[in-house]
């Protein structure tokens, strides 16, 4: 199994325009993540996938390989998607159902490199191999109730069940700061691990009211039936979409 870590980024953030560029310790954003990524033992290769040519050309001042996209992509997926066959080329693989197209938001800078060789790890140890995988945490009582933190319900044979901004699941007869107490919530860490010939898939799912009501790509592979395995791990996530969050992540970077 042959696997290739895309980082999909442009500049049009609807929350947080730019962000990805936003300067983190003394680097942006979009450079930690891929250093991060770079840091990796199993992928063959990291690059970038956008529309922006300051992106390119910034990314190729780091030394990382650039697929260009349309700007009229939906999602980083879709982004993706697009570009399946040189990303399965850049794997060094001629299979597409033995090639994992490992998805980074470019919006994560302190991405565990552990967790991607994880994620590499599963799909290898898995048989039949997954069409979708991706990693969840237990989530602390602070975030359960913050829309900004993508929370993931999951069934007891470990499928995903549901992605939300809300709380899942919902206690009732409880008051909300103790919910925590009475289930486990699991927080999505924003990674996906794709078989590419499910991603090449991409284009020809229906439309998801879902995904279109939540902003949450993943929930247009619920609603056409493709299953998305989780697999728990360790620590704690951080993705940066608003201004709070990126000062979060200002402060963290500090303390490295």
């Amino acid at each position: 199994m042959q696997c290739v870590v895309a980082v999909p980024a442009r500049l049009e953030s609807s929350r947080l325009p730019n962000k990805v560029m936003a300067d983190i310790g003394g680097r942006p954003m979009l450079q930690r993540v891929l250093e991060c990524c770079r840091a990796a033992r199993r992928p063959a290769a990291v690059v970038l996938c956008t529309d922006s040519d300051r992106l390119r050309r910034a990314a190729e001042d780091w030394g990382f390989p650039v697929l260009m996209t349309s700007p009229a992509c939906s999602s980083g997926s879709d982004r993706l998607a697009s570009v399946v066959d040189q990303l399965v080329a850049l794997a060094g693989a001629s299979d597409p159902a033995q090639t994992v197209i490992i998805n980074v938001q470019g919006d994560q800078p302190f991405i565990d490199p552990d967790v991607i060789d994880a994620m590499a790890q599963e799909f290898e140890q898995r048989h039949p191999t997954p069409e979708v995988l991706t990693p969840i945490y237990l989530m602390g009582p602070e975030k359960i109730h913050n829309p900004n933190v993508v929370k993931t319900l999951v069934a007891a044979d470990g499928r995903a069940l549901y992605f939300s901004r809300s709380a899942l699941p919902h206690v009732r007869g409880e008051e909300p700061e103790r919910w925590h107490a009475h289930a486990p919530y699991w927080g999505h860490v924003g990674l996906y691990g794709y078989r590419a010939d499910v991603l090449a898939r991409w284009g020809q799912l229906p439309h998801s009211p879902l995904e279109h009501t939540e902003k949450l790509e993943q929930l247009r592979l619920i609603e056409a039936g493709i299953t998305l395995g989780t697999f728990p791990v360790d620590g704690d996530f951080l993705s940066v979409d608003t201004e709070d969050q990126l000062e979060q992540a200002r402060v963290l970077a500090r303390g490295v």
